[in-house]
């Protein structure tokens, strides 16, 4: 029996870790076109339920979907009832993945082995390496099941586990909550259904307990989600209450009617694990076209009803950190470099939230942003004063010359995050408030060419800040690139532009001179930010004179 459990837990624990594998190879890959499909999913609210179900399932986990819609909830770029919307589409997405998977699919993983093998080690592309992870977690998550169905074979005749089983039967309630509970803690309700379809197909569990722990795993999924945003923007924590009212309450309330209904309940097709997985899908389904119509009001209400919590005056966040520049740090040329990149750190962080509702304000004129947006400023500002002061007092003489070079990529890279901090509150919140006043309207064309550039620009400000931390060629390599393809897109857009001002586009006429300002200053904020990268090229002989060295083949 020991050695049955230990083969059945480290079959589980590589069935997280491969889900998790292919989330994080399509996050490295597709990471800015999610974004972009993410940014897009305001247009209506069946439109962001198509592309929260399109995301799970390229993500395999509806986790990840809500940690995305959380970043833009707290920056003001994703109305709630949007964010309902989205998740509820990607509470059905994840559910298709699971049953999907479910599928025997043992004769693919061999083939997927080698071909993700091949994809990953002889690829030279990043993303033709992550496309190579993806497919072998994928293989590795069949294999898990595999792994699964065999450890609970000797299982079928025990006496201990139809005892529990039987127990369990009895009480439906204490499953719902163990697997709500095991489905938190695990962070993955793909992986939790996939083991509860398993169990079922193997007749370790008959359908009542199946349905117990599926509606139980559902509701466990949406603690995930409420448990992400705890601390974080109250916009976002309102998205995780109102997905969990719906999702949680929708599962209470199913159980509780199976409860009352299961003696009325006639044999159903298929074999357990089949009903397990018709009814997740059912289940998200029906949650899905139900809560829909309902996501405004929903939304409406979590914005009367959840607030911040009270405070005594006003608590500055930003000043109740523990302070990264520390006069003792000065001892160790490494730990100050350490301490002067946290610092940096935090620093990009504020520069991106100023940046996330940029073009809300531009649409809606939002007062409270622009207040936010002008106080991190200052925050800005003084956090670039604060590092360059630090980095100056470090003894440079004593440094080698890794940790020169280290020290003045960091001093420029302050220098750069406070001039976009600049542009971003001097210019771009004035081009914004001159479009308010003004009562100016941009051409459709025109608008998703700004709002484009813009989730590309902060997609770009993620990347930089990868390569500051992990000083990774690679990643340095595709920051450049990616600061070509946004003069390309520049470029492109105003020839879009000057077309539609040839053919008399009055909308365009009258918001030309936004239109132009705004990419040229979203251009100039991106190319501040790729800086980072030349230094490090530079340093391993990746860059000439004029462009980049070719990648090896």
């Amino acid at each position: 029996m020991y050695f049955i459990a230990v083969h059945l837990i480290a079959a589980i624990v590589l069935l997280l870790w491969a889900v998790r594998m292919v989330r994080t190879a399509v996050e490295r890959a597709y990471s800015a076109q999610l974004k972009r499909l993410l940014a897009h999913a305001d247009k209506s609210r069946v439109a962001a339920a198509g592309a929260g179900t399109v995301m799970a399932i390229a993500l395999q986990s509806s986790t990840a979907v809500a940690a995305l819609a959380s970043g833009f909830a707290a920056g003001g770029l994703m109305q709630g009832a949007t964010g309902l919307a989205l998740m509820l589409g990607a509470y059905l997405g994840s559910a298709i993945v699971a049953s999907i998977l479910s599928f025997d699919l043992s004769l693919l993983m061999p083939p997927l082995i080698i071909a993700g093998g091949i994809l990953f080690l002889r690829g030279t592309s990043r993303q033709t390496k992550q496309l190579g992870r993806m497919v072998l977690g994928i293989a590795f998550v069949l294999l898990s099941l595999e792994m699964v169905s065999e450890a609970t074979a000797p299982w079928r005749d025990s006496a201990v586990v139809g005892t529990i089983i039987g127990y369990l039967e009895g009480d439906l309630w204490t499953g719902f909550l163990v697997a709500a509970l095991i489905t938190w803690m695990s962070y993955s309700s793909v992986a939790s259904v996939l083991v509860i379809i398993t169990f079922g197909s193997a007749g370790l569990i008959p359908f009542d307990v199946a349905a117990a722990f599926v509606l139980g795993a559902n509701l466990g999924g949406t603690l995930i989600a409420l448990g992400l945003t705890r601390g974080a923007d109250i916009r976002a924590r309102r998205i995780a209450m109102g997905a969990l009212a719906f999702r949680g309450g929708a599962a209470l309330l199913c159980l509780a009617f199976y409860q009352l209904l299961r003696g009325n309940i006639g044999e159903l097709p298929g074999g357990v694990g089949q009903q397990a997985s018709v009814l997740h899908i059912a289940f998200n389904l029906g949650v899905l076209i139900l809560g829909l119509p309902l996501t405004r009001l929903t939304a409406n209400l979590a914005d009367k009803f959840i607030n911040e919590p009270p405070t005594e005056g006003e608590l500055n966040v930003a000043r109740l950190r523990t302070p990264a520049l520390l006069a003792n740090n000065y001892r160790n040329a490494d730990a100050a470099l350490a301490s002067a990149t946290r610092e940096l750190l935090r620093m990009s962080e504020m520069v991106e939230v100023m940046l996330q509702p940029v073009m809300d304000v531009y649409q809606s004129g939002d007062k409270a942003a622009v207040r936010r947006i002008k106080a991190l400023e200052v925050e800005v500002d003084q956090a670039n004063r604060e590092i360059k002061l630090f980095l100056t007092r470090l003894d440079w003489d004593q440094m080698d010359e890794i940790q020169t070079r280290r020290a003045s990529d960091l001093t420029n890279f302050a220098i750069s995050l406070e001039q976009a901090g600049d542009i971003i509150a001097k210019q771009l919140l004035k081009l914004a408030d001159q479009k308010q006043e003004r009562r100016l309207t941009f051409s459709p064309q025109g608008w998703q060419e700004l709002t484009d550039l813009h989730a590309r620009v902060l997609d770009n400000m993620q990347l930089a800040l990868n390569v500051l931390v992990s000083e990774d060629t690679e990643s340095a390599r595709q920051l450049v690139a990616e600061k070509d393809e946004i003069g390309v897109l520049e470029r492109r857009s105003m020839d879009l532009h000057f077309a539609r001002l040839r053919v008399g586009n009055a909308t365009s006429i009258a918001t030309s001179d936004l239109h132009l300002e705004t990419i040229h200053a979203l251009r100039r904020i991106n190319s501040l930010l790729s800086g980072i990268a030349y230094s490090i090229l530079s340093d391993n002989g990746e860059l000439l004179s004029s462009r980049l060295v070719h990648a090896p083949s």
